[in-house]
């Protein structure tokens, strides 16, 4: 077990597949710099890989003081042991006090295993970070400036609130998403270690044979429009409205909690605390209630425009623009508004 350490440094894990950065880990150097500041300790990432040196210098742009830089050839794939053996040998050398991962496939594959080989406590799938001092309420003890853990619990009924006050360090993986990317700076100056882990000697477990990709299908984070459905669209035949309204105006399909459940559409559509939280320049929710839920997940898109039957829908709380009626009509009407001012002939809605 590491002891605590309150001027041991901020971490984030860089992911990254193939040469590339994954998204979330640039997300996720712009909350630890914030974290770190509050806490005045340095904030670092560590970039494990097989020559993915030039990435460094894009962690120092997005916050980094420091890159701990480890290459070898094993881990020009993704595989958890040498993975795993890197993090724990620079946490047991460094003693971070935080370390963040996404809460990606890879992330949550990654997180626990290193959690239980340095016996630290660990948050999955938070959708929010802070600093506070807390006093447990049976010691009285007031333990200064710890990570606060925050997450949905119960189906996403409720919001958890985690501490680790004595098992470090404060391990958390991080919805993809949720933490605004902060836009580079190319000025910034920071240190990159170079650090040699042996990973020889560790039992090959997974021999990778063949290896298949495929492109993400939907891609919620980077659509500029997206159309989301909700239980109010009724069925799975008329989920077929929010597919033609998405087409009609060039956006991607969305859909809440709700809607994927009652099997309207599949769950890599979902928009909200667990599902993909989004920021598009125009979010139309159709049908959706607005739960707080989903309100998480999309509430700080550009413009949101809200079709609802309900006029006392939550949804209508958040959105720029409203409308109330039966989406059945009022979808059919915008898709030949659209049409119109693209100038193709259309006849009236059914």
């Amino acid at each position: 077990m590491i002891q605590v350490n309150r001027s041991g440094e901020v971490w984030v894990f860089a992911e990254q597949e193939d040469g590339s950065l994954h998204d979330v880990a640039l997300e996720l150097c712009g909350k630890a710099r914030q974290l770190a500041d509050r806490l005045r300790v340095p904030m670092a990432a560590v970039l494990a890989g097989w020559q993915v040196r030039p990435l460094a210098s894009r962690l120092i742009a997005h916050g980094a003081d420091k890159v701990y830089l480890v290459e070898n050839q094993r881990l020009a794939i993704y595989q958890t042991a040498p993975y795993a053996e890197v993090l724990i040998r620079l946490i047991e050398k460094y003693q971070p006090q935080i370390l963040l991962y996404g809460a990606t496939y890879l992330g949550r594959d990654l997180a626990p295993r290193v959690a239980s080989a340095v016996r630290a406590g660990m948050t999955a799938d938070c959708t929010d970070l802070d600093i506070a001092d807390l006093t447990d309420p049976r010691s009285k003890q007031v333990h200064p400036k710890l990570l606060l853990q925050i997450r949905p619990a119960f189906g996403g009924n409720i919001i958890a609130t985690i501490v680790n006050y004595d098992r470090w360090p404060q391990m958390a993986t991080v919805r993809e998403g949720v933490m605004a990317m902060w836009p580079p700076d190319s000025s910034r100056r920071g240190e990159i270690i170079e650090e040699h882990v042996p990973l020889d000697g560790l039992t090959e477990v997974v021999r990778i044979i063949e290896r298949h990709q495929e492109p993400r299908k939907v891609n919620l984070k980077g659509a500029r429009v997206i159309v989301a459905g909700g239980a109010g669209v009724g069925s799975k035949e008329n989920f077929r409205l929010i597919h033609e309204l998405a087409s009609a105006i060039g956006g991607a399909v969305g859909a809440s909690r709700a809607a994927v459940d009652n099997g309207y559409i599949g769950k890599e559509h979902q928009i909200g605390q667990t599902g993909t939280t989004v920021r598009p320049a125009l979010y139309i929710a159709a049908g959706i209630s607005g739960a707080v839920q989903h309100r998480a997940g999309m509430e700080e898109s550009a413009k949101i425009i809200a079709i609802n039957i309900d006029r006392e829908a939550p949804i209508f709380s958040v959105a720029h623009y409203g409308i109330v009626g039966d989406l059945k009509k009022v979808i059919p009407m915008m898709i030949q508004a659209l049409k119109e001012r693209q100038g193709i002939k259309v006849g009236p809605p059914a």
